[in-house]
């Protein structure tokens, strides 16, 4: 008894722990992914809200690139590792919340409005996100 009571309880604890590490990679993987929607929103859109900006899109470029480069790559690593070394899954997660990012900025930042048809396809970016982590 007393063994069967160890082995159930280490192999808990080990289930607790790659639940941890799994959760661990979808939320580093869906951060760092956040993280590079914005820098490619400011990246792209700066220019109609701040003259240097606009005079200076080489520098915007390289002040970017390497920031973005980098949580991209580590993202896409995260999020291949939580979802069992598929790609797609991870790709359709980076798509929806992209989209987000770009509407919720572009509201927030430049006011522009959100007519019906940019609504729906918010409404079905929240889903691919959605589809994504939940659909097992």
């Amino acid at each position: 008894m007393t063994r069967h009571r160890r082995t159930w309880l280490s192999t808990s604890c080990v289930q607790i722990v790659k639940n941890k590490l799994y959760m661990k990679n979808l939320l580093l993987g869906m951060g760092l992914s956040l993280l590079a929607h914005i820098m490619i929103w400011f990246q792209a859109n700066l220019q109609f809200f701040n003259t240097w900006a606009k005079n200076n899109t080489i520098a915007i470029a390289l002040i970017f690139a390497i920031p973005i480069s980098l949580c991209v790559i580590k993202s896409t690593s995260f999020l291949v590792a939580h979802f069992d070394g598929l790609f797609w899954p991870g790709r359709l997660l980076g798509f929806g919340m992209g989209s987000l990012v770009f509407a919720t900025l572009i509201y927030c930042i430049m006011g522009e409005g959100i007519n019906m048809k940019s609504f729906i396809s918010i409404l079905l970016s929240i889903a691919i996100v959605l589809i994504q982590i939940f659909w097992k």
